[in-house]
Parts: C-alpha cells; sequence; structure tokens
C-alpha cells in the first residue's frame, strides 16, 4: 500500500517537471521571435536612414566656379545699396519718438481746460451780429490761441518764482507746461475741441488775353450763320414739309440751308420752310410720337405763327408720363424768315 502511494506521487511529480520545462521552451521560444523582429526593425531603419542619406548627397547642387562669382558679386551689390543712412535714421526716429511720448493729463486738469476755453467762447457769442461763419471761426480760433499763451505764460512765471498756483498743484505745472506748449494738438483732440481752418478757394483764370469765351456746348459741323436763329435744346412744332426720317443731313448748318433752300425753290401753291429741326445727338432723339428719331435727322417745318414745343429741359409731369424721356431736350432748332 505504501508502495503504490509513493509511485503515484512519483509519477505526479514527473508530470509537473514536464509541464514546467514546456513552458520555459515556450518562453524562450517567444523571446527569441521578439529579439528578431527587433534586430529586423533595427535593420530596416538603418538602410532607410543611409539610403536616405545617398539620395541627399546626390540632391546636392554643384555649382561652377562662374556660377559661385557672380553669387559672391551680387551679394556684394546687395551690401553695397543697402541704405544704411535711411535705416540709421528710421533707429534713431524711433528713439525720437520713444523719448517724445505725449504726456496723459489727468481728467481734472482735463476737465480745466475744458471749463476756461468754454468760457471763453461763450463770452464771444454776444460779437456774432452780422459778422460771417468764417468771421467767427476766425475769431473763436484766436481766442483760444490767446487763452492758451496766457495760461501757458502764467504758469512759466509760477515755476520760475517757486509759488505754487493754489488751483493747479506743483507736480502738475509741469505736465500742463508740456500740454500747452509741445501737445496742445493733441491735447485739443482728446477733450474734443476743433474749430475749422478757414480755406481761401482762389479761381485762375488760365484764359489767354484777347481769347473768346467758348460756350459750354458747339454744334458740331460747320459753324452756323446768323439767319439760321440757332436755339440748342429747343423743339419746335408745326407741318412737316419734309420729314426727318428720311431726310438726313451732317450738320445743324447743312439742314438750316435745307430750309432755306426749301422755302426759295418753293411752288405758290406749296408750303415754305420756316422752321428746321436737326438732331444732333448720336444716341437719337426723344420725341413724344411712335417713331425712333435718329441721329442726323433734319425736320423742315411751317408754322404760320411758331409755336415751341419744348425747351431746355422736359418738365417733370411730361417725364413722369414719358419714362423714357431724357432730362434735357436733345433737338436743335431754329426759325427762319422767308
Amino acid at each position: 500500500m505504501a508502495r503504490g502511494e509513493w509511485r503515484l506521487q512519483l509519477h505526479q511529480r514527473g508530470n509537473w517537471n514536464c509541464s514546467c520545462t514546456k513552458i520555459t521552451l515556450l518562453v524562450c521560444f517567444f523571446n527569441i521571435v521578439i529579439a528578431l523582429y527587433t534586430l529586423r526593425s533595427l535593420y530596416a531603419s538603418l538602410y532607410i536612414y543611409s539610403d536616405s542619406v545617398a539620395r541627399n548627397s546626390k540632391s546636392f547642387a554643384v555649382y561652377k566656379p562662374d556660377q559661385v562669382r557672380k553669387m559672391e558679386e551680387s551679394n556684394r551689390i546687395r551690401k553695397d545699396y543697402k541704405p544704411a543712412e535711411l535705416v540709421k535714421l528710421v533707429e534713431e526716429l524711433g528713439e525720437f519718438s520713444r523719448e517724445n511720448v505725449v504726456v496723459e493729463l489727468p481728467r481734472h486738469l482735463k476737465q480745466k481746460i475744458i471749463d476756461e476755453v468754454m468760457q471763453k467762447l461763450v463770452s464771444l457769442k454776444g460779437n456774432h451780429d452780422n459778422v460771417s461763419h468764417s468771421q467767427v471761426m476766425a475769431k473763436e480760433r484766436e481766442a483760444v490761441e490767446n487763452w492758451r499763451k496766457q495760461k501757458l505764460e502764467e504758469i512759466k512765471l509760477a515755476v520760475v518764482k517757486g509759488t505754487s498756483n493754489s488751483i493747479i498743484p506743483h507736480e502738475e505745472e509741469g505736465m500742463l507746461i508740456r500740454a500747452l506748449e509741445s501737445d496742445w494738438a493733441v491735447v485739443s483732440e482728446e477733450i474734443g475741441l476743433w474749430i475749422p481752418v478757414e480755406v481761401a478757394n482762389e479761381e485762375h483764370n488760365d484764359k489767354p488775353e484777347g481769347e473768346t469765351e467758348i460756350e459750354e456746348e458747339v454744334l458740331p459741323g460747320r459753324p452756323l450763320p446768323p439767319e439760321c436763329n440757332t436755339e440748342l435744346h429747343t423743339d419746335y412744332g408745326g407741318t412737316a414739309v419734309r420729314w426727318g426720317l428720311t431726310h438726313h443731313k451732317d450738320s445743324a448748318a447743312d439742314c438750316c440751308h435745307a430750309c432755306l433752300d426749301q422755302a426759295k425753290h418753293a411752288k405758290e401753291s406749296e408750303k415754305k420752310c420756316n422752321i428746321w429741326v436737326y438732331c444732333p445727338s448720336q444716341y437719337g432723339c426723344h420725341s413724344p410720337d411712335i417713331y425712333q428719331h435718329k441721329y442726323q435727322e433734319c425736320w423742315l417745318k411751317y408754322a404760320e405763327k411758331p409755336k415751341l414745343n419744348f425747351k431746355d429741359k422736359y418738365p417733370e409731369w411730361y417725364r413722369n408720363s414719358h419714362p423714357n424721356a431724357p432730362l434735357v431736350v436733345p433737338w436743335a432748332s431754329g426759325i427762319v424768315s422767308t
């Protein structure tokens, strides 16, 4: 019985030793696999690095001696033309601006300046009768400038004598002097004091001596004679002697002469032209009829008592009923004596 138990224990102990051996072998195998993978990764990264270095070494540019000489020469020229003096001046100006920082006045000093300036301006209001706006502005500027100078002298005199102003403390007198002297433009803007500067506009006559005044608008073409009685931006009515839709002339003068010739050669039974109407606009001329009147139309008309249709500008009531009508009458007309 004892022998059987001993054999059983020996058999179990042998199985345990076998399982431990298997586990040890598995762990060793796993460690070997990890080591091999690590070595492979290191080798691959080393290969990639060496390959990239080789490629970069191939991409390095090789310059010829002539190219190197040109690059050195360009660098030298760039240095020679560097605006050293301008850079120096800019640096000096930067230091100067840092040294000359505008003094920030306390609020009670700003309020005191505002009150005194307002009292000075209010005292001038009674003297503005029968005075132009520019003269009022000039008086206000003069009054403010006189107050500034007077206040500046008063504070400087107190500083020299060593007597402190009862209203302004001694430590604030220097700030106020600088504000009234060198920083007055900035202080004026901060307190909202702005008086428009008078601008004198002078008209210069550049026309040479003896030259006549040019008319505002001249009809194209040759000049019209006095007998044509030309009226710009004018449209006269009347019975059409010659329709302008099919009667075009190169200029208003030609249209006027066509009217004179028609009246001269007309038969006794025919109406004689005494009104000519011409379209000088390249964009055509407006009319209340159904037709589109084009450039260079020449209408020859007759009226026993010529009646004016439109002059200078179309009235508002007409443009309300004719939305396409322009503001200015485009026609040129004239009444001739036959």
